[in-house]
């Protein structure tokens, strides 16, 4: 073989070798593939579905980078009721930029019927951003600002349980 077809292979080779281990690698922070249509999108909970599991854990323990969760968490928590008993289903979990829902609202994630919400999509905390959980009647504003989306890792820890009514 001449030197010019050589190197087309080893090319050839080296290109196949990318794309097999891009297709087997875990799935990242903010991107999964959609089945069949090779479009990205971020993974969230939804209201009125019942697919998550542990309330009231820290979900980064394992949706993390090398975890062994489905996902990559960006932000994710559980919500209670006002007395914290009980999960509270559907709530509305918003980011603003400033305190007591000012500023920019940066994001939105709706909880599930278990109370779970989560989401991989891409958010930037460097800034710190304000929670405000939305309930059925109330809003609750979180009067700091968090550099992190692990909500259980504090509340329910060492701080109160998330809650909404």
């Amino acid at each position: 073989m001449n030197k010019t077809v050589k190197a087309s292979i080893f090319i050839s080779t080296i290109f196949m070798s990318i794309v097999l281990i891009q297709s087997c690698t875990k799935e990242t922070q903010n991107s999964s593939e959609n089945e069949g249509t090779g479009e990205s999108s971020s993974k969230s909970s939804t209201a009125g579905t019942s697919k998550s599991h542990n309330m009231g854990q820290n979900c980064m323990n394992c949706h993390k980078q090398g975890g062994p969760g489905e996902g990559w968490f960006t932000a994710a928590g559980t919500v209670y009721d006002n007395v914290a008993n009980t999960t509270f289903p559907n709530a509305t979990i918003k980011f603003y930029t400033g305190p007591n829902g000012t500023g920019t609202l940066m994001y939105t994630i709706s909880g599930d019927n278990l109370g779970n919400f989560y989401t991989t999509q891409a958010m930037n905390f460097t800034a710190g951003l304000y929670p405000a959980v939305q309930g059925k009647t109330t809003t609750m504003y979180m009067s700091t600002s968090i550099s992190t989306g692990q909500c259980n890792s504090c509340h329910g820890v060492s701080t109160g349980k998330i809650w909404a009514q």
